[in-house]
Parts: C-alpha cells; structure tokens; sequence
C-alpha cells in the first residue's frame, strides 16, 4: 500500500491550531491527524484545546473526522480544568462532530471525570484492540504509568506515544493515578518493539519533535535502565 495513502500531520498547540492560546503555547502539546487519503477518513489524537480547529485542518485537507483517540485523561491531552483554565478538548469537538471517543478501559472513568463527558459516550478498549481508518490498522498499546489507562498507538511504522514515553524523557509517575513501577514495564515493552517505528510523543519537549525508536533507545536517558532494581535506584519513587 502506497505512503502516499496515508494521511499523518503531527500538530503543535500554540503553533499549528489554537493559535495565540497561552496555555497550549506553554504547554507545547502534540495532537495528531491519521487517515486514509482514498476513503477520506482521518481520528485525531488528543485534542485538548481549540479542537474545531483540527476538525477544520483536517476538512481542509480534504477528510472528515470519524474517532478521536485519547491517549491519558490529563487536561492538556483530552480537556478540563487546568491552571485555573478550561479547556474545550473532546466535549468540544462532539459538539462539532458526533464520532467514537476510544479509550483504554482502565481510562475510562478518569476521562469521563475529568471531561465530563458521559461514560456512555465513550469506547473502552483493552491492549492489542485495533481500530481501522479506511484499510488502515491502529493498535492500540497499553502502557500504564503515567496513568493507569495511558495508551501509545502503533500504525505503519509510528509509534504515538503520548506522555508515555518522549524523544527524551518519559512522563511522570507522580501524579494521582501514576505508577513508577509500571512506567518501567510500559517503557521496556516499548524498547522492545518489532522493527524501528518513529516516535512521536505527546509533547516537544526535545530537539526534535520525532525520532526513530533506536535512536530513542540510544540517547534517552529512561531507556537505560535494564532491570526494575536498575529502574528504582535511577528513577525513584
């Protein structure tokens, strides 16, 4: 199947759609458009803040909007309050369009708390679920840690990782719902992915906003750790 199929736009807050809002500025978040070019089907990946604006690049590149994907329910991923702000994120968007809202099981109460979406309104899936955009596969991957339910999505060689694991770093484990313990075992399942996907992350918090997973393994001080007695002298608790 031809690249030239695939429709991919990784997006930065702040830059390429809720433009001017201090709060996406700050926060340098990633969100993500995947489609199938010849069906005209696309998801997006955590649309946190002016999500109209993504449901119109996405229009305006031709395709219309049929799920949307939430990798963890922090505000900055899915929308809620935060910093004394409120973020419009996926209610906002099924205001604009009424689509499938997937979620790992785990999520998907903390998702619904924080959005106040109703729990009916969203898809529960559980790890190796796969979701198609037009001839195209998505699968989902659990990988818990940052929050219970955090999911990275791995699809034609890329790896949407989320705030699990970033071109350098990972996400934190300190916040509520967070597992130091698990993150170790979300990022060693990662490293051990067939082949060399790219990875995107869930924020640009790096040089680069993407990098190939054996780069990622070679340079990312996370990745070093071999064993979860290595992990909890190197990362503690």
């Amino acid at each position: 199947m031809g690249s030239d199929r695939l429709y991919f736009r990784q997006l930065l807050a702040g830059r390429d759609w809720a433009v001017g809002d201090p709060i996406a500025t700050q926060m340098r978040n990633f969100s993500y458009l995947i489609g199938d070019r010849e069906t005209g089907e696309c998801v997006v990946v955590d649309p946190a803040y002016a999500a109209g604006d993504l449901v119109d690049i996405a229009e305006g590149d031709g395709l219309r909007l049929s799920g949307v994907l939430a990798t963890h329910h922090h505000p900055d991923h899915v929308g809620g309050t935060m910093l004394g702000f409120t973020l419009g994120g996926v209610r906002e968007l099924l205001e604009r369009v009424q689509v499938p809202v997937h979620v790992h099981a785990q999520e998907l109460p903390w998702v619904a708390n924080v959005t106040e979406i109703a729990p009916s309104e969203l898809t529960g899936h559980e790890h190796g679920d796969t979701i198609s955009v037009g001839t195209f596969d998505i699968e989902l991957l659990h990988t818990p840690g940052h929050t219970p339910g955090s999911m990275c999505f791995l699809f034609q060689d890329r790896l949407v990782a989320g705030d699990t694991l970033f071109v350098d770093g990972c996400g934190r484990t300190d916040f509520p719902g967070g597992d130091s313990e698990a993150m170790f075992h979300s990022l060693r399942s990662l490293s051990e992915l067939q082949g060399d996907p790219v990875v995107y992350p869930g924020h640009w918090y790096s040089q680069e906003p993407s990098a190939t997973l054996s780069s990622v393994r070679e340079n990312n001080y996370v990745m070093r750790p071999q064993t979860l007695e290595q992990w909890q002298m190197f990362m503690p608790s």
